[in-house]
């Protein structure tokens, strides 16, 4: 037949030929097209989705920094505290020692207490260095509040006070007096556990009064 036979030329068959493969290459083609929109749709929504994580976690990591901010400030305050408490112990603990020692030790005048940073200065005068020598040795039992004692003496005559006005217009007799600084290292933090009654420094003799000493704080 006539449609066989232009079926069977080659012309024909490379027609078809053509066709078909332009048919299969259009469908690969569009297949491949459609895959990638579809890739890409994908991959578009992942993005906004790492977005919108990184997004929560940006505002996660700025909470807990905030949150870090004020335990820090928490903690600050707490040791400003805690510091203005041992600053407040300081003192009364350093008179309280100070009193307690005297009571133990008599003959002991002290003139000024002085802090300078984390060193006590005590100055006074006493009329026998041997007491001076048992003060000073009643302050090393502190538990810690006073330590590194360093005691420097030094011998004076003084008109004695005590002595009745002589007649005749003859000078008071004179007395040696033993002027002593006490230089020490001291710990306010210590000072809630210090023992209220500390080792006992035998000294015969009364006790004498003694007016309080102020702490000066430098």
């Amino acid at each position: 037949m006539a449609v066989d036979r232009k079926v069977g030329s080659p012309a024909s068959r490379l027609l078809l030929l053509t066709l078909a493969v332009g048919f299969l290459l259009a469908s690969v083609i569009g297949w491949d097209v459609i895959s990638t929109q579809m890739a890409k749709a994908d991959a578009e929504r992942r993005f906004e989705e790492q977005k919108q994580i990184e997004k929560e976690l940006e505002v996660v990591i700025k909470e807990q920094k905030e949150l870090e901010e004020k335990i820090a400030s928490i903690d600050n305050r707490i040791a400003a505290i805690k510091k203005l408490r041992d600053e407040q112990k300081g003192p009364v603990a350093v008179l309280e020692a100070m009193r307690e020692r005297i009571s133990m030790v008599p003959g002991i005048y002290l003139q000024t207490i002085d802090q300078k940073g984390d060193v006590l200065e005590v100055k006074g005068n006493s009329p026998d260095e041997s007491q001076v020598t048992q003060f000073g040795r009643s302050l090393e039992f502190s538990n810690g509040l006073f330590s590194n004692m360093n005691i420097e003496t030094t011998r004076e005559e003084v008109q004695n006070q005590m002595a009745a006005t002589p007649v005749g217009g003859r000078e008071a007799p004179k007395v040696n007096v033993v002027n002593f600084t006490i230089k020490m290292a001291y710990t306010p933090s210590t000072a809630s556990t210090v023992n209220q009654a500390p080792m006992t420094v035998s000294s015969p003799g009364q006790t004498k009064p003694t007016a309080p000493a102020q702490v000066a704080k430098n």
